[in-house]
């Protein structure tokens, strides 16, 4: 596979309209990826998955996670201390439902993911909570 190609598709921006994206997405998906919501702790499919692999954006396949920086946290949603590619993600500041936190965003589609927080294991002591559905696994083969 030519990493240059793949590298270049997954940069590139995908504007879906809101119609496209719920033809796309599941409800749950749909609902956390597009309407910022977050699923119950302890009921998301990853949650604790031990499988080897890649997590991608379950909206547009962009590569976020490895099971490398996956850690057991606790809290009911999958954590990881880094992105596998730091440039796929963003962080926004995130005032919603009278909190302060800071919102972590698939740069790619915009699609919500979760939450960072500064509470994770070294080596980068962060917590990258992320919801379930908002990702796709692809297995080490």
């Amino acid at each position: 596979m030519d990493t240059e190609s793949t590298d270049t598709q997954q940069t590139q921006t995908v504007e879906l309209t809101d119609e496209q994206w719920r033809e796309r997405l599941s409800r749950d998906q749909y609902e956390v990826l597009r309407k910022r919501g977050t699923e119950r702790p302890f009921t998301g499919e990853y949650v604790h998955m031990k499988d080897d692999g890649t997590y991608r954006c379950a909206g547009c396949g962009a590569t976020l996670f490895n099971s490398e920086t996956k850690f057991e946290s606790g809290t009911g949603w999958p954590s990881f201390y880094e992105p596998a590619v730091a440039e796929h993600v963003e962080v926004r500041p995130d005032h919603s439902h009278g909190m302060v936190r800071t919102e972590v965003v698939c740069r790619r589609c915009g699609g919500h993911l979760g939450h960072v927080f500064p509470d994770g294991p070294n080596p980068t002591g962060l917590r990258y909570c992320i919801n379930s559905c908002a990702l796709d696994f692809d297995k080490a083969s």
